[in-house]
């Protein structure tokens, strides 16, 4: 009795991460307004800025754009994995994915789409590299290598894991 009402308690307390994903759709709204502001400023000033003041703005842009999916990614997938099945009735609007990202999987999309970012953020202070003390620039690389060498990692300790697990089973 006392234990499966403290299986009950634990299993509903689940919709506690709810209000989590939510506010990241919040954060899409934040993000969404950082994005057209960009963009706005782009536009305004595309004449007067030089070639490649335009590509690090587009790059600003691509770097939201990549930060919003992530986000989308992690809310949907975190919402089916960990509290409920996402049930869209009706329309045609159906994103392939869903439904189909484990919490590996996941994890392993963000890592990607952390180096992806990770990767922008550098092409852009490459492009100011003069600017930049070289230092810095060193630092910003070495980073950006810890994240490619973090996903590659846990690439492998997935790959390995999956194997073991099929292997455990046949």
């Amino acid at each position: 009795m006392i234990e499966r009402t403290v299986e009950r308690l634990f299993f509903a307390s689940r919709w506690l991460i709810a209000p989590v994903y939510l506010g990241l759709s919040l954060a899409l709204v934040v993000l969404g307004i950082k994005f057209f502001e960009e963009l706005f400023h782009a536009l305004t000033h595309v004449t007067s800025v030089s070639e490649a003041d335009v590509v690090l703005s587009l790059l600003a842009l691509v770097d939201l754009a990549l930060v919003a999916g992530l986000i989308v990614m992690v809310m949907f997938s975190g919402y089916e994995n960990f509290v409920s099945k996402i049930d869209v009735e009706g329309g045609g609007d159906k994103l392939g994915w869903l439904g189909k990202l484990d919490a590996g999987s996941l994890k392993l999309k963000v890592a990607a789409s952390i180096v992806a970012i990770s990767s922008i953020h550098l092409l852009r202070k490459f492009m100011e590299a003069e600017k930049v003390e070289s230092e810095v620039l060193m630092w910003y690389v070495i980073i950006h290598l810890t994240f490619v060498a973090s996903a590659v990692l846990m690439g492998v300790l997935d790959r390995l894991t999956a194997a073991s697990h099929r292997h455990d089973k046949g």
